[in-house]
């Protein structure tokens, strides 16, 4: 991209948006205007593509209504996007996830799901090592 549009959309392009990829299950909460009132609505399905890059990026989510597939293309640095919830990560393996379009019932929602027990495992374990080492020193200061 020309230098000088990077430049100038730079203040324009969302800093704290949530890490997200293909695959992920996700919540987009959206600005809705009717008239003078604005509410949030949410929008959730399955991301199967994410295009573009800089102030120019979009993402597209897809999901099942009444039976009837539908798809939103969102851009990533929209202000009427409040925020956007990570509700499962995946462990696709494909930048797009198009063949979705093409399954009924619930295989079109299958994604293989990102494994987190071991996750979890890890930060359980490092939680009760910085415990134990904060127990010893806690008590040395008392004993002096």
């Amino acid at each position: 991209m020309n230098p000088i549009i990077t430049e100038i959309t730079a203040s324009q392009v969302k800093k704290d948006t949530t890490p997200f990829k293909v695959g992920d299950g996700v919540k987009v909460h959206t600005k809705v205007r009717e008239g003078d009132k604005e509410r949030v609505q949410i929008y959730s399905g399955i991301v199967i593509a994410r295009k573009g890059h800089g102030i120019h990026e979009t993402f597209t989510v897809r999901r099942i209504s009444y039976g009837e597939g539908v798809e939103r293309v969102f851009p990533v640095n929209s202000p009427n996007i409040e925020k956007i919830e990570v509700e499962r990560e995946s462990e696709n393996m494909k930048a797009r996830l198009y063949y979705l379009r093409r399954r009924t019932g619930k295989a079109a929602v299958a994604i293989k799901e990102k494994d987190r027990a071991a996750e979890i495992h890890a930060q359980h374990e490092a939680e009760k090592a910085a415990k134990a080492a904060a127990a010893p020193a806690a008590a040395a200061p008392a004993a002096s």
